[in-house]
């Protein structure tokens, strides 16, 4: 007893004690009519950083097509490439990246309610401008992937013109996909996927950075697999650059067949002369043709009607129909533990039917995609069976201007930039070329 009359007696005090504490501190009035100020906070001037970028994208890009069109020199371009890595790769994070904005521009086309940024729409179209005008100067050196893959380069290994025509199909297949999930609302997949952006950022998905060391790797051999094998916006310049107003030169002077600035290309840009030895009647390769435009449509239509058949399981990473592919897998076989986005839809009192409305909806968009990117599909692929099968002979060695990355490795190899030829000795190298 004496126990518990001393813990009622500690309990007391301890009352007492804290109904004092409430009378030296009252609460506050909050009826007297103050108002706390407002909390300001200084934000960083994104906007600012952005008209940066733009200015620093144009001034690299004259920079560099006034170095190979004007000059014919490479020493700005690894300036340039140097700039870009450590401005455009490390200290703004990879973003906003030219190649990503493939997906926001396809998304604003055929979606009114999306608004694209300005920043990022001129960071789509100026390399696209300046890939007309002069060629690919974005890639020689502005962009930040290519960039990278220019300064570990070594050597250059060059790969069989097989393995070379079936690889150069992927960045068109991969730009035909990553439009088909922009425009369906699914993903951006460029993004998703970004072999570099680790690297810059310096952390990441772990198999995403390992993908982009093994590039790196592979660019010290051979050149610039990424921009060769993947990128997607390349696909897209290397049409503009085909029909560039001022196109690249390795020389101003006449060629001499010296095969160096052929061994020199790290992207296989630069064809030799009489490359077709096989001769062939007239006829033969006119009726080849023939067969081919006339199975051109047939490519097309089977491609479009495969990519239209397999639209239901392209639409599958969708979320919205992930997540009605879960309800219906729950509502068949329920089970206790169930995936959060299915607590999240039940928790916010969502309808199945309404869901149900919406996934048809993302069905019916990807089976009208769909099919377009099956009639592209299959016009790359048959565009790239006809080039393969074009033969053509040339008397000296010329760039392919859509493959050429616009690099400038080919002109210190060239002799005729090197030395000063004797005017005897260019009129007979003329004649021998007759």
């Amino acid at each position: 007893m004496k126990q518990l009359s001393t813990f009622l007696l500690s309990i007391l005090a301890f009352a007492n004690a804290g109904a004092q504490n409430l009378n030296r501190f009252p609460k506050p009035d909050f009826e007297s009519g103050y108002q706390y100020p407002d909390a300001h906070y200084a934000l960083p001037n994104e906007q600012l950083w952005l008209v940066i970028d733009i200015i620093l994208l144009v001034g690299l890009m004259s920079f560099v097509a006034w170095a190979v069109i004007k000059k014919q020199t490479r020493k700005p371009i690894i300036w340039v490439s140097i700039i870009s890595v450590a401005y455009f790769g490390f200290f703004r994070s990879g973003c906003v990246c030219s190649i990503g904005s493939i997906q926001n521009v396809a998304l604003a086309f055929v979606d009114s309610s999306y608004a694209i940024p300005l920043s990022v729409f001129l960071f789509f179209i100026l390399p696209i401008v300046f890939a007309f005008l002069f060629g690919r100067v974005f890639c020689a050196g502005v962009c930040p992937f290519g960039a990278l893959q220019e300064l570990v380069n070594i050597r250059n290994y060059r790969l069989s013109k097989s393995v070379t025509a079936v690889l150069e199909v992927i960045p068109w297949l991969y730009l035909i996909f990553a439009i088909l999930y922009a425009v369906t609302r699914t993903s951006f997949i460029i993004c998703l996927y970004d072999p570099f952006i680790g690297i810059f950022r310096l952390g990441g998905d772990f198999g995403l950075i390992l993908f982009g060391v093994v590039l790196l790797i592979a660019s010290v051999f051979t050149g610039r697999p990424f921009c060769r094998f993947i990128c997607p916006y390349g696909a897209l310049l290397s049409l503009f650059s085909k029909v560039s107003i001022w196109k690249i030169q390795i020389t101003k002077q006449a060629c001499i067949n010296c095969e160096l600035c052929h061994n020199a290309c790290p992207v296989d840009a630069i064809k030799p002369p009489y490359e077709n030895k096989t001769k062939e009647e007239r006829l033969q390769g006119v009726k080849r043709l023939i067969m081919y435009f006339i199975f051109l449509p047939l490519m097309i239509g089977a491609s479009g009607y495969v990519m239209h058949y397999a639209s239901p399981g392209l639409s599958k990473a969708h979320k919205d129909v992930k997540l009605y592919n879960m309800l219906v897998e729950q509502e068949a076989n329920p089970q206790v533990l169930i995936p959060i986005e299915l607590e999240a839809f039940y928790s916010l009192g969502g309808e199945i039917h309404q869901l149900k409305q919406e996934v048809d909806q993302v069905k019916a968009k990807f089976e009208f995609y769909s099919l377009i990117a099956g009639l592209f599909i299959g016009l790359v692929l048959g565009l790239a069976l006809i080039k393969l099968s074009v033969k053509r002979s040339r008397k000296e060695y010329e760039i392919e201007h859509d493959d050429c990355v616009a690099c400038g490795k080919c002109f210190s190899y060239c002799p005729k930039n090197t030395f000063i030829i004797p005017e005897n000795l260019l009129q007979a190298d003329e004649t021998n070329n007759i």
